[in-house]
């Protein structure tokens, strides 16, 4: 495969070509990525300001009193979203299912620790701990190659 990067010449936008005779499993993904990318969240808080969220920056998504809300690392916004449509809408970008009300981002973990019953613990980049129910340890252990 033959990758050429390019810079534009000033004011033109941006592009991305894919010369492919078959758009593989790898570059749906790709391409995947590339659109999540650029999505942003609105959400809400408590202030009642409203601001866009970078789904980057969020730590965690969690479901309380059928009410969704984006945890960072310092804020918190509630987002009119379920957490189903959030799983849809980032299939590929690094957010997994821990529990039935519960979406984390991996790239947010520092590390992962065994817990009793056959769970797991995540410690976060901000020191924050979740817990990962053990229906989903497999999963998590999938995705990180284990």
């Amino acid at each position: 495969m033959k990758i050429t990067i390019e810079n534009p010449l000033p004011g033109q936008e941006e592009e991305i070509i894919i010369r492919a005779e078959n758009l593989s499993p790898k570059i749906l993904e790709l391409l995947q990525l590339l659109k999540t990318d650029e999505e942003k969240l609105t959400g809400y808080y408590t202030d009642g300001s409203m601001g866009l969220l970078d789904p980057d920056d969020v730590y965690y998504f969690e479901s309380v009193d059928n009410k969704v809300f984006a945890y960072g690392e310092q804020n918190v916004a509630e987002l009119k979203l379920r957490l189903y449509e959030i799983e849809h809408q980032f299939p590929n970008a690094g957010f997994v299912r821990i529990s039935k009300s519960m979406i984390l981002n991996l790239a947010k973990v520092s590390r992962f620790r065994p817990a009793v019953s056959g769970r797991f613990e995540a410690i976060l980049q901000n020191g924050e701990k979740v817990m990962i129910s053990r229906q989903y340890v497999p999963v998590i252990r999938k995705q990180l190659g284990l």
